[in-house]
């Protein structure tokens, strides 16, 4: 069974190896340890038997969540950590009373999209160039918390 948890030091090298198997301009275990000294940082890692799937991580500030990264070991991709990641990023909002959370994507990411979409995530705008090797821009996505 797949389970989310805070991410801890433990986790860097496996995360480290993630970011280079999923982004071409990965974060390093010094960026990725820098964020456990971080008082807004929220990292979460899915673990299945102690063996690191993947992790998403935002940065949460006075109700406002900007999501980093959110990535999948390729072994386990397609089994909905990815959408298990991303509600958890969204619940920590709702807890902490936020307002949204908000995050860049490549719009050929067509994967990602839609699962943001379907997350009820909507494009809010586009930030030209963000992304490198190669270049595109990044589209901004918006889910807006609701107040229960």
């Amino acid at each position: 069974m797949i389970r989310l948890k805070p991410m801890e030091e433990k986790h860097i090298p496996a995360l480290a190896k993630i970011e280079k198997q999923c982004f071409s301009a990965p974060w390093t275990e010094a960026g990725l340890r820098a964020e456990l000294e971080s008082s807004t940082a929220v990292f979460l890692v899915a673990e299945e038997d102690e063996m690191v799937c993947g992790y998403g991580g935002m940065h949460f500030v006075c109700g406002e969540g900007y999501v980093d990264n959110i990535a999948v070991h390729p072994d386990f991709r397609r089994k909905g950590i990815g959408e298990m990641i991303t509600k958890g990023l969204l619940q920590y909002g709702k807890e902490h009373e936020g307002s949204f959370i908000s995050l860049e994507v490549r719009p050929s990411n067509l994967v990602a999209v839609s699962l943001y979409q379907k997350l009820g995530f909507q494009k809010n705008g586009i930030r030209k160039q963000f992304y490198t090797n190669p270049p595109e821009d990044g589209w901004i996505l918006t889910k807006f918390l609701k107040k229960d």
